[in-house]
């Protein structure tokens, strides 16, 4: 396995870019330590498979280098650097057996036959596909042919990095959170260093150790899910992560007061700087329905089983909520409560505000 090293990366599908915007990658600086888990999250076109295709060698960056253990790969073919790859669409071959799929990459590289019937037992069990080694891939389910191909993918144990791309895309949803479980028990059996690219939130933060959050070629935050969660670096990461997302909110600083929609607001800790737009930003499960505070106007309720989610007016502003349960109609009169220390200030999509120790 490998520490992977990206280094002043900048990539772009044009011969001659002229500026930031012509970049897909516009500027990539990144450690990922050998055996951990991590995840590349981001919706559609944020530059996640590019990034991805850079590390594997289908993409030479146009600046910026690739290194391995800090040996520069940047130049080198995918076939020399010593990666498996798992895709959305499973790569298996449906005329072999489950056996035969799996034994493929290591017979391919002349591994001895009892050294390679070894490993394939071991993997097998891992997938819990013991029973189906002698059966024709051909006649497997598809969440089952996806197992195979990430046995494939995991099936050596001399590759740099195992990287999944968007692997469970074509999974019906109540086999998801399976593979899910399995694929973070795997990593937690042969410590290899993973890579998941997605774009659902909820496959990268159940994978992933740490989470790398793109928008528009940048890296907005790096983190733990946890981290991402209770403080957001930025207002894409708050709005992207969680369901529902952050409140974002428009807001004012006068004289050193914050204020929403003409009334003070108590945030985490000390604004740092000024000028910008600013705006608040507070997680519905930190606003709470109160006897005093913002005045709303409810203005639709859903109920999701464990908890409700309240959607009130302040102003021409709405403002998300997460109770416990809501017998309010629409239109109800109600305040709103700010937990102070979840609540945030934001220049320009940055925090700006001072966590208290």
């Amino acid at each position: 396995m490998a520490k992977i090293t990206l280094s002043n990366l900048r990539h772009s599908y044009l011969p001659s870019p002229a500026g930031p915007d012509d970049f897909a990658l516009k500027h990539i600086d990144l450690d990922w330590e050998d055996g951990g888990a991590y995840a590349l999250l981001g919706p559609s076109g944020c530059g996640k498979s590019t990034l991805l295709n850079i590390i594997s060698g289908l993409l030479t960056p146009s600046e910026g280098r690739i290194l391995f253990d800090d040996k520069d790969v940047t130049d080198l073919p995918p076939d020399q650097r010593n990666i498996a790859q798992v895709f959305q669409f499973p790569v298996i071959y449906d005329t072999m057996t489950v056996r035969e799929n799996l034994a493929f990459p290591l017979r391919n590289r002349g591994v001895a036959e009892p050294r390679i019937a070894e490993r394939v037992t071991e993997i097998a069990t891992m997938l819990e596909v013991q029973e189906m080694l002698d059966i024709r891939a051909a006649h497997l389910s598809p969440d089952n042919k996806q197992k195979i191909s990430m046995g494939r993918g995991l099936v050596r144990d001399d590759v740099n990095v195992v990287m999944f791309d968007e692997p469970l895309t074509v999974i019906d949803p109540h086999l998801k959170w399976k593979l899910r479980s399995k694929l973070k028990e795997l990593h937690q059996r042969v410590r290899a260093t993973m890579i998941y690219v997605t774009h659902d939130q909820t496959e990268a933060l159940t994978f992933a150790d740490q989470v790398v959050v793109m928008q528009e070629g940048e890296i907005v935050q790096i983190g733990t899910p946890v981290e991402l969660f209770e403080r957001p670096q930025h207002t894409f990461v708050g709005h992207f992560i969680g369901s529902p997302g952050m409140n974002i909110l428009p807001a004012t600083v006068e004289d050193g007061q914050i204020l929403f929609n003409g009334q003070g607001v108590a945030v985490e800790g000390a604004v740092k700087g000024d000028g910008g737009t600013t705006e608040l930003g507070i997680r519905p499960e930190f606003v709470s329905l109160a006897d005093s505070g913002i005045s709303a106007r409810v203005r639709k309720v859903s109920d999701v089983g464990r908890h409700a989610v309240v959607e009130a007016m302040v102003g021409d502003t709405a403002v998300k909520a997460v109770v416990e349960s809501a017998a309010l109609e629409q239109g109800a009169e109600v305040h709103l409560a700010f937990r102070p220390d979840q609540t945030r200030l934001y220049r320009d999509g940055w925090i700006t505000t001072e966590a208290t120790p």
